[in-house]
């Protein structure tokens, strides 16, 4: 079976459940972005390991959830405390690891840590964002899977524009594939897919919130794909993992998302 095939039959599986998921929010939808987030950190830890760093990986998986899970359950109303406080423990326990560089180990845990973190916050709280009455909660869940959709469409687009156009390298330090082109296609693609999403179900946005939301996408979400490809580039490795069939690893898969929401949802607190 060829890698293509193979591709487009997990995404004909993958897609619809990842769907329903965030349609039906809750702790459905919580614990899937806190198994996202974690599977991701594993993975960028593998990237990190290549170079000769070694971050406290269960501490930081343990941090993950509970800053993520609180987004959610709300057992404390600061999470700023918790970050803090897990920060405190991380230089305590480094002291006592006597493994490898303590700044590259440091280094790297506290930005893995509040990457996933801030990004699987984000999400959690775009999702929670309207309300939680059946006529308000819904709008979450319609904007996470526009969201989603978007990305996917832009993604899509950007890989078949810069094959069949594709003339002018992007950055060829991060990925020497891509190409002005392809993003260029990719950027048009996200604004068209949620002027189409705004018609369909996400009427109580306005067109300039919509267009904002496209345009962070656009170039937001191509930015962090361009920065995952920089890391695998130099830890020379092609993906970061083999877990998902003819995708790679979640990281993979997850990089553009990881990258735009934490400005969308920052976008949504600033002028809703």
């Amino acid at each position: 079976m060829s890698n293509t095939l193979v591709r487009v039959i997990v995404s004909f599986i993958a897609i619809p459940v990842l769907l329903l998921i965030a349609y039906l929010g809750s702790w459905y939808f919580s614990l899937l972005v806190v198994a996202i987030s974690l599977l991701s950190y594993y993975e960028f830890d593998k990237l990190a390991r290549s170079k000769g760093a070694i971050s406290n990986i269960w501490w930081s998986l343990f941090g993950i959830s509970i800053v993520q899970l609180n987004t959610f359950v709300k057992w404390y109303d600061d999470n700023f405390i918790i970050i803090t406080l897990w920060f405190l423990i991380l230089i305590l326990i480094e002291l006592y690891r006597n493994k490898g560089s303590a700044f590259l180990n440091i280094g790297l845990t506290l930005f893995g840590f509040l990457f996933f973190s801030i990004s699987g916050i984000s999400l959690i709280s775009i999702r929670e964002f309207f309300g939680s009455s059946n006529s308000e909660y819904i709008k979450g869940a319609f904007l996470i899977i526009s969201i989603f959709g978007t990305i996917w469409i832009c993604d899509s687009a950007a890989f078949f524009g810069g094959t069949k156009f594709g003339k002018h390298k992007l950055f060829p330090r991060a990925s020497p594939n891509k190409s002005w082109e392809g993003a260029i296609f990719g950027f048009a693609a996200s604004f068209l897919s949620m002027i189409i999403f705004q018609k369909l179900f996400l009427d109580f946005l306005s067109i300039q919130n919509i267009l904002v939301i496209g345009f962070m996408i656009g170039t937001l979400g191509q930015i962090g794909d361009l920065i995952e490809s920089l890391l695998k580039r130099d830890a020379r490795i092609k993906d970061s993992s083999n877990l998902i069939p003819g995708h790679g690893g979640v990281f993979d898969r997850f990089d553009s998302l990881f990258f735009s929401v934490p400005f969308i949802y920052y976008y949504l607190k600033l002028v809703l």
